[in-house]
């Protein structure tokens, strides 16, 4: 019977289609080849890799921007921020940060500098601006003060303890001033 077909061929779509003598259409469709078991596992294997690898490149991908949007905000308020700050606020923050650099004075020693009739004389919504913002490792001034006193003047640990939490003294906190007697 194949034999006896006789015509034209046209494939399309992997379907033949033959003609005979008689213009009878015959079509029939070309099987694709089966894959085995151990063919289809390593595909869909291979597939489910190349899923996971896509989603965890598009989630990097979306974190990275959050991150990178997240950045940007943050500048664009800190900046707006900076420049909504009176210069007065500016500059008392900026006298803080050298009170506590250069004299190693406490978070208290500072605003009560600053406010002072006899220091700084910045009003008390300035002072207390830069000591709301200032950023310093207030255990290292109490340790570097308590050291001036063990070396300059001989101090007992408890006499530096208590030089250092005294209204009248440093004024540090308890737990900055023990900080310094430990590490002493």
């Amino acid at each position: 019977m194949i034999a006896s077909f006789i015509g034209f061929v046209s494939t399309t779509d992997s379907t033949e289609t033959s003609k005979d003598k008689g213009n009878e259409t015959i079509e029939t469709t070309a099987k694709p080849k089966e894959e085995t078991p151990e063919e289809k596992a390593t595909r869909e294997a291979k597939e489910a890799e190349e899923k996971v690898v896509a989603e965890q490149k598009a989630k990097e991908n979306a974190e990275a921007k959050a991150k990178a949007d997240a950045e940007a905000k943050a500048k664009a308020e800190a900046k707006a921020k900076e420049e909504s700050v009176p210069r007065e606020y500016k500059s008392a923050l900026k006298k803080a940060e050298q009170y506590a650099k250069n004299m190693q004075m406490s978070k208290a020693g500072i605003y009560d500098q600053l406010t002072s009739e006899y220091g700084e004389k910045f009003p008390a919504e300035a002072a207390q601006y830069a000591i709301d913002n200032i950023v310093f490792d207030w255990k290292e001034n109490a340790l570097k003060k308590a050291q001036t006193y063990a070396k300059m003047m001989s101090m007992s640990n408890s006499a530096i303890y208590e030089q250092l939490i005294s209204e009248y003294g440093e004024k540090f906190t308890p737990e900055e001033a023990q900080y310094a007697i430990d590490n002493l």
